[in-house]
């Protein structure tokens, strides 16, 4: 399985990006994707998931309200999209997925397929 992610950058204080990470060799069908993300110095962090079979998302409270995580089935990739963003969410983002869905899912240690990481910097 490989998990391409992109769609990173520098925006202002304020802006919005919006993440993408497609997945190639399976699907996730009874499982998610999701992403965390690192900023340096800290330790990885859960962001968002997407549970594949029943279309529920779940969200760090730190970035409830300003992202949303969203799929596109047919194309098998997840997405994040990023508002009214701040400084301390800068940090290198990682897509992840899961074949199996896990109760777990803000934990990193639960995700063997990771993205090869994508820096956001939000900055004036």
């Amino acid at each position: 399985v490989q998990l391409q992610a992109s769609g990173g950058g520098l925006v202002q204080p304020g802006g919005s990006l919006r993440l993408s990470c497609a997945a190639s060799g399976r699907t996730f069908s009874s499982g998610g994707m999701g992403w965390f993300r690192q900023a340096p110095g800290k330790e990885r962090e859960f962001v968002a998931a997407f549970r594949w079979p029943t279309r529920a998302t779940y969200y760090a409270d730190s970035v409830k309200g300003r992202f949303t995580i969203s799929r596109d089935s047919a194309e098998n990739t997840v997405y994040l999209q990023m508002h009214r963003l701040k400084p301390e969410d800068t940090a290198v983002y990682y897509c992840v997925g899961r074949s199996v869905w896990n109760v777990q899912y803000y934990s990193p240690a639960v995700y063997s397929n990771w993205g090869q990481g994508t820096q956001v910097t939000v900055s004036s």
